[in-house]
């Protein structure tokens, strides 16, 4: 008889029989993040790394990811970037948000709104079979 391996969960794991630790996670959370935090006002990449975790990004952001997704985000128009020198220390790059990235957080925003009404769906068919 043979035993198949099952793919381990990511949201999941048996901590010891009958209890679980389970992780819901909110995928692509940075990217919106990002956009919001931008859009209150211009930052420069580490402060975006200190100011994600207020969003409730969990987990800490690689800053070489961070800079990956910027520089994506700066090629398909939704922030734009210049080097600043008058801020302390060493010339850095503030980035802020365009005005596609503003309607690309509003659909974010929209598309978040759903996945809310969905969990909340969920949550209150559970506690009513409780």
């Amino acid at each position: 008889m043979t035993h198949r391996r099952h793919a381990r969960s990511r949201s999941r794991r048996l901590v010891r029989p009958g209890h679980w630790h389970v992780h819901a996670r909110v995928e692509r959370f940075v990217e919106p993040s990002l956009l919001l935090l931008l859009r209150e006002r211009p930052l420069h990449g580490y402060e975006l790394l200190e100011r994600i975790p207020e969003l409730g990004v969990e987990g800490r952001v690689d800053i070489g990811n961070l800079y990956r997704l910027l520089r994506a985000l700066e090629e398909e128009g939704l922030v734009q970037s210049e080097w600043s020198a008058d801020l302390p220390g060493p010339a850095k790059r503030t980035y802020e948000l365009t005005a596609e990235g503003r309607r690309l957080l509003d659909r974010w925003a929209e598309a978040l709104n759903r996945a809310q009404g969905t969990i909340t769906g969920f949550l209150e068919r559970y506690e009513e079979g409780r």
